[in-house]
């Protein structure tokens, strides 16, 4: 029983460790996909914010279409390249996450509902008068742990925080 009980633990052991190289990092690639798709189709198509600016929650119904479209567009390219490399990825992955609530609030949410039936509608990946807002909050799921837990091992940040806590410690 004991040699079981001891492979079972190193096993998980193992599992937790390449979770912590594996695990993220395939979180940062699969978000890094679907932001940076996002960022490049708005960089090589028209500015279509300007019919949805009163959408926009505060306060960024306040600044021109345009700016929002090139905050918008380069934070989902620079933020993709960043999670590949896995540098200033908290700051990133909260950055995405206030891109994605925008983006849910203006574009994914149903323009009304009456009930929290209704609402739930929506948490699909069609829009039949509901609204789709099931991927934003996915996306929001899948950056989450990217903010409380950093990019992992195999990343930029990983190699600054092992260099900066050499240099702390002397």
């Amino acid at each position: 029983m004991t040699f079981a009980r001891n492979t079972a633990r190193q096993g998980l052991n193992a599992l937790d460790a390449l979770g912590l190289w594996m695990g993220l990092l395939s979180l940062r690639l699969m978000l890094a996909w679907e932001f940076g798709e996002a960022g490049f189709e708005k960089l090589h198509g028209s500015n279509w914010f300007a019919d949805i600016q009163d959408q926009f929650p505060w306060p960024f119904r306040l600044i021109p279409a345009d700016i929002n479209w090139a905050m918008a567009t380069g934070f989902e390219i620079v933020g993709a390249i960043a999670l590949v490399i896995g540098l200033g990825t908290r700051f990133f992955s909260a950055s995405l996450i206030l891109l994605t609530v925008v983006a849910m609030f203006s574009v994914h949410w149903p323009e009304s509902w009456s009930t929290f039936g209704e609402l739930l509608k929506g948490y699909a990946l069609t829009d039949k008068g509901h609204g789709n807002f099931k991927l934003p909050v996915i996306y929001i799921a899948m950056l989450l742990p990217l903010v409380f837990m950093g990019p992992g091992r195999f990343s930029l940040d990983a190699g600054v925080r092992r260099g900066f806590q050499s240099w702390v410690r002397g």
